[in-house]
């Protein structure tokens, strides 16, 4: 069924979809970033996918481009699972926010931008969810310090 729905992406969507990869029987789609929400309010008004079971983003330092924010989505009435992921430049770390497609993307999305710095634009209240609010820099970037900003060094365990 997952590739009938993906078909039909496709269809809809011609210019968004990007690369499309199955793997023991689950989906994940690349989606132009321009279009994320487009993509996202049809797969669930269309095609059933009720459920955003979690929004994360990925750091691969390194690579262009940099990040990719990932959509884990799940149509409830036919336990079905697809994956999107909107590739995201270090220069432009910034994507649509998806909040009013799923109300739970607030959160995810709060600490997606936390943790990795990818804002989301027109979010309602992205702030900080898990680090104070004075912290400087997102710590679960690459290149982030091991023991956080302006901190001595690790010297192993004490005595």
């Amino acid at each position: 069924m997952s590739q009938a729905v993906v078909a039909k992406l496709k269809e809809a969507f011609p210019a968004a979809v990007g690369s499309v990869r199955e793997h023991r029987g689950e989906w994940t789609v690349v989606v132009d970033r321009a279009q994320v929400v487009a993509v996202c309010r049809y797969l669930k008004e269309q095609a059933g996918y009720n459920f955003l079971c979690d929004l994360c983003g990925v750091d691969y330092l390194g690579r262009q481009p940099r990040f990719e924010v990932v959509y884990n989505l799940y149509n409830i009435a036919t336990k079905e699972r697809l994956r999107l992921k909107v590739q995201v430049p270090e220069a432009d770390a910034c994507v649509e926010t998806v909040s009013g497609v799923w109300s739970t993307a607030n959160w995810h999305e709060r600490e997606c931008w936390d943790l990795l710095g990818i804002r989301f634009a027109n979010h309602p209240d992205l702030r900080r969810i898990l680090m104070p609010d004075n912290w400087q820099g997102h710590p679960l970037r690459k290149d982030y310090p091991l023991q956080g900003p302006g901190r001595e060094p690790y010297q192993g365990r004490l005595s």
